[in-house]
């Protein structure tokens, strides 16, 4: 009976959905039969239980979290569950009982209740399973229930009518337990939305702000409901790092760097294992260990690298499996939801085109209009779920990438050898971690489309030939014909991109010279030309910009024209090529959305594509530096027990690289425990790479070392990492109290620690800025005191302080009775006093030991070291330790250029032939050996940091200044800030703008209004006559907007542009204006930040920005035209929509701009601790911190991701909320046509809710582009605020004028004259009177501190009157033009200071001189031979700060500088240990002939240069001590005297 009935239920059915007279559908209450309403409803959400349960345990198992206690909520669920497999069973047991009264029913009576029964047990047993495994809300069962409620509403609605319809209810026993069934599964399914208790044991109790998600309901993670929280507190105040949850911990760098490592691991040992079977195929034994040099010992290096060569290329270990491996199989989660997401896109044009054929039809049910909206909005919903799900996986998967790919390359460059640090700059690593690994980042969210773009053109292309046959390749063609379009723009692009970043990079590293020079440029008034030269390049830049903008308007034109184009092609096509083809609302409107729909892979593959290249080529980088070669950590055998010595190398021979030749070769030492050993030699012989050598970093190429213990290491350079003083010296030991103070003590830090605003919890600034080179020097030295290692290596660590210093810190920490006695140490020195207190010496020779013992030993031997010591009165060692007092401050310069060449040199004017010869010889060994070990990255050090040492108050703003890092702005942008841009950009011009956009989205809408007025033609039949005009005005209108398009986005662009150049022109004009005084309170790189990243935003950013803001805002406002346009009532919902939108807007803005302040303040410490960690690797592995520094890095990553992370999320959220709004304008636009379906034509239903249909996208994106622009717009005011600040005195004053003679005598008086560094700091110069008579030369004198540089500033005016006045010839400095002033006195500054460029323009930038003159200049400062000898003469290109000059060059082309000015007026900031005795002999004779009648001021440090000057002025404090011709003052025994008898000039 059953299967009769059956088939015929089913034949019934099938002639059913043919016939249009269906009862189903076409009643007004319409209604299921009972047969299908038990079968095929009651089993679905069994049919999707059970295919869902097997995966989900498996992947429970796999991903156990810990159980849940039993709670009420469970016990609940787990007691309703019971429940309906009772009621369940009662059906069946009902049914059976039937049976035995006779009354048959069909199978089905039995076959439903047993599956629905077993599937409640399946489910109980589920709510107890995810218990055990730890699972706080089940999205697999919402989504049973959430389906098993679903299918239950049309029987309890059937069941319903039919009890109304009968008298009384047939069959109560199934009527009744259905009721129970329905308010059961109704009852679990919103217990299901709640949230069970936290796992036991998991880490939730123990995190103080853990990330709500972990905890977080099934569909609160769908709607991304738990960030809400966030959202709000970002509303009410901005947010702060502390108010960030802390990562979660799958996300950590804990969890991710050592997943991908693994990987990368086990990529590398397959890739060494194919290697070592080609190299084992090729010589029958293995090599040993460390013997590949020489192969196998036998064949010549000749004949192995033919051998090699035959084989093929070793495989490399691929990155990029490694991080597939590691991070595959998260990111598949989210290309399976963009599989979804692409399917269901496909459902709503299917919708549309029944809802437009329903409007046709004048007698059809509203009910299926009703159902059709409703479907419309929930499947737009569910999309809306499904993609951004789907971005949440991609843009985790893309974070996890950036930390592991980060974590790598961190720990990697701590351990790569110095031949591989050579090929890679720290800034290079540093772009391999920002740029290169942000890359990745941005890939991912982008690469499903590579499959999804080709799948999602499949599918439109289907069902668009579906709608209009074969016309459709006409519309298709062209879209092909604009990829090329597209593509040839964005290579040209590409290209001009690159152009400009050149521009770009030539404009900031000329910026970065000149403020780091500014003080030069200041003194020597060369502001202007300079200014000349950076808006040259600016000017350049500009152009590159401008001609991007024409391919951008064009490009614009391309991505809006597209869908317009290909539509009219298709219809015209469509309705040219046959006369029975009528274009109706149906066809036009759904291929229009499938169109628009086509639109968005179309433009996304190429952008894909360039940027998988894009990241293709990181991924070669990324791959390159981490197969580096990396230092052998068994080089240096350190749990050495059997020798005696605490340190011994036996036959030793040492490389920086493997394919260079060896630096050290043969060499023996034997260290005893605890004795004290010094290294001493020329420049350049090795004594560096000895250490180095004895540390491991060098390529051992033979040999043995061992050394007995730990080591602590004081490198030639001090590294100071930017932590507090503290830190530094306890460098992660525990803090010892009373060890600690000793330590200082001994090294003579004491006092300044009394100088430092903070004591020794000051903030040290990176590479130690707020240190002078001396107390960096000694706070490395406490760091190895407080380290209290076997072994010490110091690396000539008394070069930087001064002489009593240098004398103290032997006699306290190195020499026999310091702290360190007893401890193995190995000392790099040149001075001489300390050798006789060693106990042994070694003397090397170019890489070499050519002697080694005793002081006295050595002496015996009577070889080289004899010969040095004897030509040394004890008077020249005094002399060369005053020498000494360097603050070498300057450049890492290599690593013994430092070291004064006053070993070897007499002090007298006149040396001796023989002994200059030799000199010269050491120089031109130094010279050759810079190369091998120069340090890639020189750091450089802006050049008034001088002066802030030479005087303690200074430094305490700069100290303050440090602590309050960079602050990130809070709140709201300012509406100022907008009006000062639309300013900038031209107020006219901006309505003008606004004013063409408005006309764009009107052209636009005609189009698609005429379009729909066209498709009405076909119900009035009406077609044939007007084709023609109907195509001709719709294409009219099309390419009007086309136009329109392109012609408002090239006026945005152009009124960018000229505001960008204005913003940038006020910027550098009051850069070259603003006092020193800002310089040297101000962190460089804060200016540089303004010139670089802020105006690259103005350049780049902001215009991008305003246009898709623009271009959103007024699609959004056409959408909502064309909806009320065509639906009045529209206008009603509206209201509301806005104000939730704004709402939602509101939130997101506030909080989103407060995250990404956050994260980019927080980014920059990550790269700054990274580049720290570089330069300092050797110390940092000396110590064994490794660890401890990776550790740092990663918790600098994380703190970077925890502000990154809400970030993202607060995109999904805010993109299901303003998406949510759109479905909702989707729905209304849908009811309110079915509702007034009797009055609107097809077409017009047609056009308002395609219309609709698009506007959630530009919703979306307006939200976005209204927090970019306030993000971005901050460039604005930031540059603003740095285009303000007070400037100095005006350059020229017409009306004081001096003559153009002035300064003819060159008297100079100073009277009563008082003078401070900055507004509320104590005076420097107190109230100084003297007056100097032309011609004299005066001598300045003092300790440190006493104001002598002050002085030298204050004839200058980089220093203000704080009293009194100064006067030059009778005329008042004060009064006169500062460049008027300035070019007419001469510096030579204690650093010289180069800048980029050629040698010419650095010695006469204005190009007043002729050559000639230039050439006698050299010739007078000793530099003719060098420079004639260059082939590009007077244009030598001089690198970044005259690198390529050896620091006493620099020092004679300074030199040149003021022979060539020659005016009467000289001052001479006396240079100190940075330069050879013999280059400072050759410019004191120079000076003495060559500026014989001018006016002298000498601040001399070695007091032999001023004795034979007519007077000398000591300073004391800032006041004068005593002022008389030389002689006069040692008869004095004054302050004077006591500093000649130091020196050793007074008995």
């Amino acid at each position: 009976m059953c299967s009769k009935h059956k088939t015929q239920l089913y034949k019934e059915l099938a002639t059913r959905f043919r016939k249009v007279a269906n009862q189903t559908l076409h009643t007004d209450s319409p209604d299921l039969p009972e047969c299908f309403q038990l079968s095929v409803l009651s089993w679905l959400p069994c049919v999707y239980l059970w295919f869902a349960c097997p995966p989900y345990i498996f992947y429970l198992q796999r991903n156990n979290k810990g159980y849940i206690m039993m709670s009420i909520l469970n016990r609940v669920k787990t007691v309703f569950g019971l429940v309906l497999w009772i009621v369940c069973w009662t059906d069946l047991f009902g049914t059976f009982h039937e049976l035995q009264q006779g009354d048959t029913k069909p199978p089905i009576y039995f076959v439903t209740p047993l599956v629905v029964g077993m599937t409640m047990l399946l489910a109980l047993f589920l709510i107890q399973f995810e218990r055990l495994s730890g699972v706080q809300s089940s999205g697999i069962l919402f989504i049973f229930w959430f389906l098993s409620v679903l299918c239950a509403i049309v029987p309890f609605r059937s069941k319903i009518l039919q009890a109304k319809y009968q008298s009384e209810i047939s069959d109560k026993l199934r009527f009744t337990t259905f009721y129970f069934y329905f308010s059961l599964i109704v009852a679990e399914l919103i217990l299901s939305c709640f949230n069970e208790k936290p796992p036991l044991f998991s880490n939730i109790d123990t995190d103080p702000n853990p990330c709500p998600q972990s905890t977080a309901g099934f569909l609160s993670t769908m709607t991304f409901w738990w960030f809400t929280s966030m959202a709000i507190k970002g509303y009410k105040n901005p947010l702060e790092a502390k108010d960030l949850w802390s990562l979660n911990k799958r996300d950590s760098s804990e969890v991710v760097v050592p997943k991908l490592l693994r990987e990368w691991e086990v990529e590398q040992a397959k890739a060494h294992s194919a290697e070592d079977q080609s190299t084992q195929a090729l010589y029958s034994k293995p090599l040993p260990e460390g013997e590949s040099n020489h192969v196998g010992g036998e064949s010549s290096p000749e004949e192995v690298e033919v051998l090699l060569s035959k084989t093929k290329d070793p495989k490399k270990p691929s990155f990029l499996r490694s991080l597939i491996k590691a991070f595959g199989p998260y990111f598949l989660i989210g290309s399976a939801f963009k599989l979804l997401q692409d399917l269901i896109t496909f459902v709503n044009p299917q919708l549309l085109k029944l809802l437009i054929s329903f409007t046709k039809q004048k007698g059809a049910p509203t009910w299926w209009g009703y159902t059709l909206a409703f479907l419309m909005f929930f499947a737009a919903f569910l999309q809306t779920l499904i993609l951004h799900q789907h971005f949440q996986y991609c843009f985790v998967t893309g974070m996890r990438l950036r930390t592991s790919i980060i974590g790598a390359i961190y720990r990697k460059s701590l351990i790569i050898t110095n031949a591989a640090k050579r090929t890679s700059t720290v800034g290079e690593i540093v772009n391999l971690m920002s740029v290169d690994a942000q890359r990745f980042m941005d890939l991912t969210t982008f690469l499903n489309m590579l499959w999804s773009a080709p799948l999602q053109i499949i599918l439109a292309l289907y069902f668009l030939w579906q709608n209009l046959g074969p016309s459709v390749l006409a519309g298709v063609a062209v879209m092909i014909l604009l990829i090329p379009l597209n593509a040839a723009i964005a290579v040209k692009t590409r290209v001009y991109q690159v152009e400009q970043m050149q521009y770009k990079d030539a404009r900031i590293k000329l910026m970065n010279e000149i403020l780091n020079g500014i003080k030069v440029l200041k003194l020597y008034a060369w502001e202007s030309s300079f200014k000349d030269k950076v808006l040259e390049i600016r000017q350049k830049e500009l152009n590159v910009l401008r001609k991007t903008a024409y391919l951008g308007a064009l490009s614009t034109m391309a991505w809006t024209s597209a869908p317009f184009l290909v539509a009219l092609t298709t219809f015209a096509v469509y309705v040219t090529v046959d006369k029975n083809n009528i274009l109706d609302a149906e066809k036009a409107f759904v291929s229009l959305s499938l169109f628009n729909i086509l639109r968005f892979p179309l433009n996304m593959l190429p952008q894909v594509i360039s940027s998988i290249i894009q990241a293709s080529v990181s991924l070669k980088r990324i791959q390159d530096f981490l197969s580096h070669d990396e230092l052998d950590p068994e080089s240096v055998d350190r749990n050495n027990t059997a020798t005696d010595g605490s340190v011994t190398v036996v036959n030793g021979k040492f490389t920086w690289a493997k394919q260079h030749p060896s630096t050290l070769h043969n060499i023996n030492l034997m260290v005893p425990q605890g004795s004290l050993l010094a290294v001493v030699g020329h420049v350049g012989c090795g004594k560096s790479s000895l250490v180095s050598a004895l540390l491991g970093e060098m390529e051992k190429m033979e040999g043995d070392i061992s050394i007995r213990g730990s080591v602590a290491y004081v490198p030639q350079q001090a590294w100071i990492q930017n932590a507090t003083l503290r830190d530094n010296i306890l460098f992660g030991k525990a803090y010892n109290e009373q060890k600690y103070r000793c330590c200082l003590e001994a090294c003579a830090l004491t006092q300044d620690l009394e100088v430092l605003p903070g004591g020794d919890l000051t903030e040290i600034g990176e590479k130690g800025i707020n240190l002078s080179g001396g107390q960096r020097q000694r706070v490395s030295l406490a760091r190895a005191l407080y380290h209290e290692a076997d072994v010490y290596l110091l690396d000539d660590p008394l070069s930087a302080v001064d002489a009593h210093v240098a004398k103290h810190i032997f006699d306290h920490v190195i020499g026999p009775e310091g702290a360190l006695q007893g401890k193995t140490r190995i000392l790099v020195t040149h001075g001489i006093s300390f050798l006789p207190q060693v106990d042994n010496i070694v003397v090397m020779v170019e890489g070499r030991v050519s002697e080694m013992g005793s002081y006295q030993e050595l002496l015996k031997q009577n070889g080289a070291f004899a010969e040095f010591l004897r030509n040394y009165s004890l008077e020249d060692i005094i002399e060369e330790d005053e020498a000494t007092e360097a603050l070498i401050d300057e450049e890492d310069f290599p690593d013994d250029a430092l070291s004064n060449h006053t070993d070897m040199v007499d002090n007298e004017p006149v040396v001796n032939e023989a002994k200059r010869q030799f000199i010269r010889q050491i120089s031109i060994i130094s010279g050759d050996l810079e190369n091998p070990k120069s340090r890639s990255v020189r750091k450089r050090l802006c050049s008034e940091r001088k002066h802030a040492e030479s005087d303690p108050e200074k430094k305490l703003p700069k100290v303050d200044k440090l602590i309050q890092a960079e602050t990130a702005e809070t709140g709201r942008v300012k509406s100022k800030v907008f009006w000062e841009y639309a300013k900038a950009v031209g107020p006219l011009l901006s309505l003008v703008i606004c004013f063409l956009y408005g006309c764009q989205s009107a052209a636009a809408i005609g189009a698609n209004v005429w379009l729909s007025q066209w498709t009405n033609d076909a119900a009035q039949n009406v077609t044939q006559e007007n084709v023609s005009m109907r195509v001709g005005v719709y294409a009219a209108l099309g390419f009007a907007q086309g136009l329109l398009v392109m012609v408002s986005s090239f006026t945005l662009a152009m009124g960018n542009i000229g505001a960008a150049r204005k913003l940038h022109y006020a910027l550098l004009d009051n850069k070259f204006h603003t006092p020193q005084s800002f310089f040297d309170t101000t962190p460089i790189g804060r200016v540089i930040n303004r010139f670089s990243k802020d105006i690259y935003v103005i350049d780049e950013a902001l215009p991008s920005t305003v246009l898709m803001f623009l271009g959103t805002f007024f699609s959004s406002l056409s959408t909502m035209i064309v909806i009320v346009a065509s639906t009045p009532i529209f206008a009603v919902v509206i209201a509301p929509l806005a104000f939730i939108y704004i709402f939602v807007q509101r939130f997101y803005v506030a909080t989103s701009r407060q995250l990404k302040r956050l994260e980019s303040v927080s980014r920059s410490p990550i790269y700054s601790h990274f580049s720290e960690t570089v330069t300092g690797s050797s110390v940092i592995r000396a110590y064994g911190r490794h660890n401890a520094f990776v550790l740092m890095s990663d918790m600098k990553v994380d703190e970077n991701q925890k502000s990154y992370y809400p970030g993202i999320v607060s995109n999904r959220w805010l993109g299901v909320r303003i998406e949510f709004i759109g479905n909702c304008i989707v729905l209304f636009a849908a009811l309110f046509a079915v509702i007034g379906k009797d009055k609107l034509n097809p077409g017009l239903v047609g056009l308002s809710v395609s219309y609709a249909l698009l506007v959630t996208m530009s919703l979306n994106w307006m939200v976005r582009m209204t927090s970019d622009l306030e993000s971005n717009i901050v460039a604005v005011e930031r540059v603003k605020e740095y285009s303000e600040t007070k400037t100095e005195a005006p350059w020229e004053v017409e009306d004081k004028k001096p003559s153009s003679d002035w300064p003819s005598q060159g008297n100079v008086e100073f009277r009563d004259y008082s003078v401070r560094y900055r507004e509320g700091l104590e005076l420097v110069l107190k109230n100084l009177t003297l007056s100097v008579k032309g011609g004299e030369k005066i001598g300045i004198v003092g300790r440190t501190g006493a104001g002598k540089s002050s002085m030298t500033l204050c004839l200058f005016r980089l220093l203000e009157a704080a009293g009194g006045e100064i006067t030059i010839d009778g005329v008042k400095i004060s009064e006169i033009g500062l460049h008027d002033l300035r070019s007419k006195l001469t510096i030579i500054p204690q650093e010289p200071v180069l800048f980029s460029g050629s040698l010419r323009m650095n010695l006469d930038p204005f190009e007043k001189y002729s050559d000639g003159e230039v050439w006698k200049a050299l010739e007078l400062s000793h530099l003719n031979k060098f420079v004639s000898n260059q082939p590009a003469k007077l244009e030598l290109e001089c690198s970044e700060g005259g690198e390529n000059l050896s620091v006493g060059q620099r020092q004679l082309v300074c030199l040149a500088r003021a022979l060539l000015r020659k005016t009467r007026i000289l001052i001479l900031d006396e240079a100190t240990a940075a330069i050879d005795l013999e280059t400072d002999d050759l410019i004191q004779s120079t000076i003495r002939t060559q500026f014989e009648d001018c006016t002298v001021f000498t601040i001399a440090h070695r007091l032999n240069t001023i004795m034979d000057y007519t007077r000398v002025l000591v300073l004391d404090k800032g006041q004068i001590a005593e002022f008389d011709t030389p002689t006069n003052l040692l008869f004095q025994r004054g302050i004077f005297y006591g500093m000649a008898k130091d020196a050793g000039l007074a008995q």
